[in-house]
């Protein structure tokens, strides 16, 4: 328990501060960083174009028919996608202010492999939010957002995470589509590192985050108290 000092436990010294205020500095450097590809033309990115389009999905728990309910599965997800609490936190962590408004998001990524750490940042593109988006198997109601790269990032692109619920068949559904190609890596060590191993980590990160949001919802359905922020948000 922390003292209304504003220490830490007896005898540990001052708490420390929320990640994302020991990141401000990088927050607010990052808040006019502009993307580092040419998104206008996002439509034109294909295999044939060189560009990488990666799509994921798992099943949540299913819900009755009908528009989502305010304890279910849907719900739940949507919790932890705006938390952006899904990334395996051994891989990724997101750095962000807490309550600003998602649409306007800039995050700090912090990416961990082996004994490196790496510091990117991204910016949310765009909410999705839709009651009713017609589809082959029916309606479905999407939730989701998207984020893009900005300069300095290894990579390039747009991914977008998207919850779906399928209201004439209650099942629901987390989803990844993600559209990449690597960027400039000015360092030789850092270009082979990420050369060798960063396809692997790309689907590293897709695979464990659909698994990380499965145990998440379960979590929250089996009424079990998930945090309340990210370890992004509220530790180091």
């Amino acid at each position: 328990m922390h003292s209304p000092t504003g220490h830490g436990p007896a005898g540990k010294g001052p708490a420390r501060p929320p990640l994302w205020e020991q990141q401000r500095a990088r927050l607010e450097a990052y808040a006019n960083t502009e993307v580092n590809y040419d998104f206008s033309r996002q439509s034109e990115y294909t295999t044939a174009t060189g560009w990488r389009l990666d799509d994921y999905e798992t099943d949540l728990p299913a819900e009755a028919p009908g528009p989502p309910a305010a304890a279910g599965s849907f719900a739940a997800a949507q919790d932890v996608l705006r938390r952006y609490a899904f990334p395996p936190p051994d891989l990724i962590t997101g750095i962000f202010v807490p309550d600003g408004p998602l649409e306007k998001r800039v995050m700090v990524l912090r990416a961990q492999f082996l004994f490196f750490k790496f510091y990117f940042g991204v910016r949310v593109s765009g909410v999705t939010d839709e009651a009713a988006r017609d589809t082959p198997d029916g309606p479905e109601r999407v939730w989701g957002y998207g984020y893009r790269t900005l300069e300095g990032h290894f990579e390039r692109g747009q991914i977008d995470f998207t919850i779906h619920k399928n209201l004439d068949t209650g099942t629901v559904q987390f989803r990844i589509h993600a559209v990449s190609q690597s960027g400039q890596i000015r360092n030789p060590f850092y270009w082979i590192g990420f050369k060798l191993f960063g396809r692997m980590l790309q689907r590293k990160f897709a695979r464990e985050s659909l698994k990380r949001m499965q145990t998440l919802v379960d979590a929250a359905l089996a009424q079990e108290k998930l945090p309340a922020l990210p370890a992004a948000v509220t530790s180091a």
